[in-house]
C-alpha cells in the first residue's frame, strides 16, 4: 500500500501546544500508512528531536518578518516537488499557503485552528476575519481544537458543519500520570517537594500566556499570608519575551528567590509531578495542552475562564476557574488549595478522571487518521 504523504505547515517548529500535537501525530500514526514532512515558515528548533521516527523530513524557509509573498514561487515549486496527499496547515500564519496548495493540486488541504494569535486574543480582529474568509474556498476541511473555535469557524467565518471537525487535543495519560509518592526534586530545581508547596505553570512567556499575572498574584499571596512564606514557591517553565518583565515583578516584590525560572525543559512530566498546584493564567486559549497534561498528572488546577478552558475545568468540581488579570481572585484560589489539602486532592483526582474520560490520546489519533486518509 502506498503511504499517504502529509506536509505539516507551521509558523515555527519550536516548543508549543500545536507543535506538540504534530509530534504526537507523527510518532503515533502508523508508519506503514503515513509519511510526514514538517515545513516551517521560519525556523526549526531542537524540539524536532522529540519526533521518534527517523524518516521525517524538516524544511525551514527562514521567512523574514512580514508577508510570505516573496517566497510564494519557491513554496509553490516545493509543493509541486513534494506532491503531498495532505497539506496540514496550523493557525493563521500558515493559512496563506493553502491557495498555493490548491494551485499545486494537493487533493486534501486541512487547516487546523489551535488558538488565537497574540495580537488577536479574542478572534475579533476584522482584518484577520477577512483573511480567513478570503482563503475559505481553498480549504478542504477545518479542524477546531475547542468548542469556542468551532463556533467561531461557524458563525464568524461561515464554515458549514460538513467542512469542519472538532478534535480536542489529546494527552498520553500513561506518560502524564500522578506521582505515586512524594517525588524527588527535578534536575536543577532548588526547591524540595513535600517541604515546599510548589505552584507553577508551563508555557512560552508571551503576552497571551500572561505569566506576569501569575507572578503578581504570587507576590500578593505571600504578602497576605506571611505565615506560609517559607513554604510557598513558584515554578515558571518556559522562555520568551516576557521573561524580563516576570523577573522584574518578582524582584520588586522580594520574591525572586522564591521562584524558579529554568527556561524550556524536556522533562515536563516529571516537573508536573513535583507540583502541588498548576495554574493556567492565559488571556486566551484554544484547548491548552499543558492544562490537559496537568490534569492528567492529577494536579489541582486553577485556570482563567477563557477559550476552551471551561470545557475542561468545571469550577468547584475538578479545579477552579477565575477571571483573567484578577490578582486577588488568583491569590484567593491559591490560598484555598494550599490551606485545604483535602479539597486540592479531590480536585486532582477529579481532573485525572476527566483526562481519562475525555481527552486520552487515542480518540484524537483516530479522528486525525480519518481526515488524513
Amino acid at each position: 500500500m502506498k503511504r499517504r504523504r502529509i506536509v505539516h505547515v507551521v509558523y515555527s517548529f519550536a516548543i508549543g501546544g500545536l507543535e506538540n500535537v504534530i509530534v504526537q501525530l507523527i510518532n503515533r500514526l502508523p508508519a506503514e500508512r503515513y509519511e510526514h514532512i514538517v515545513l516551517s515558515l521560519t525556523t526549526i528548533s531542537d524540539f524536532k528531536d522529540r519526533i521518534e521516527r527517523p524518516d521525517v523530513q524538516f524544511i525551514a524557509l527562514n521567512k523574514q518578518p512580514g508577508h510570505a509573498i516573496p517566497l510564494y514561487p519557491k513554496i509553490y515549486r516545493l509543493l509541486r516537488q513534494l506532491k503531498p496527499d495532505v497539506l496540514h496547515t496550523c493557525n493563521l500564519a500558515a493559512l496563506e499557503l493553502v491557495p498555493l496548495g490548491w494551485l499545486a493540486r494537493i487533493p486534501s488541504r486541512i487547516h487546523a485552528e489551535h488558538g488565537w494569535d497574540a495580537h488577536d486574543p479574542n478572534g475579533t480582529n476584522p482584518r484577520y476575519i477577512k483573511v480567513r474568509k478570503l482563503y475559505k474556498p481553498f480549504v478542504s476541511h477545518y479542524i477546531a481544537v475547542s468548542k469556542d473555535l468551532n463556533d467561531y469557524l461557524e458563525h464568524a467565518i461561515g464554515i458549514p458543519a460538513t467542512r469542519r471537525s472538532l478534535i480536542a487535543n489529546g494527552v498520553d495519560t500513561d506518560i502524564f500520570r500522578p506521582a505515586e509518592c512524594t517525588p524527588p526534586a527535578a534536575r536543577g530545581c532548588p526547591f524540595q517537594p513535600g517541604k515546599h508547596w510548589l505552584l507553577g505553570t508551563v508555557g512560552r512567556m508571551q503576552t497571551v500566556k500572561n505569566q506576569p499575572y501569575l507572578a503578581r498574584a504570587f507576590i500578593r499571596l505571600r504578602h497576605e499570608h506571611p505565615e506560609a512564606i517559607d513554604r510557598l514557591r513558584l515554578v515558571l517553565i518556559g522562555e520568551g519575551p516576557l521573561r524580563g518583565e516576570v523577573e522584574r515583578i518578582l524582584r520588586e516584590g522580594n520574591a525572586l528567590d522564591a521562584a524558579w525560572l529554568p527556561g524550556p525543559r524536556d522533562d515536563i512530566p516529571d516537573l508536573l509531578r513535583q507540583l502541588d498546584c498548576f495554574v493556567l493564567p492565559s488571556q486566551a486559549e484554544g484547548t491548552s495542552c499543558t492544562l490537559q497534561e496537568a490534569m492528567a498528572s492529577g494536579l489541582p488546577c486553577i485556570a482563567t475562564a477563557v477559550g476552551g478552558t471551561p470545557k475542561l475545568i468545571q469550577d468547584g468540581q475538578n479545579g477552579r476557574l477565575i477571571s483573567p488579570d484578577d490578582d486577588q481572585a488568583l491569590a484567593n484560589a491559591l490560598w484555598q488549595l494550599h490551606s485545604q489539602p483535602d479539597l486540592a486532592r479531590q480536585f486532582g483526582l477529579a481532573a485525572r478522571q476527566t483526562a481519562l474520560d475525555s481527552f486520552a490520546i487515542n480518540g484524537m489519533m483516530r479522528d486525525y487518521a480519518r481526515l488524513f486518509s
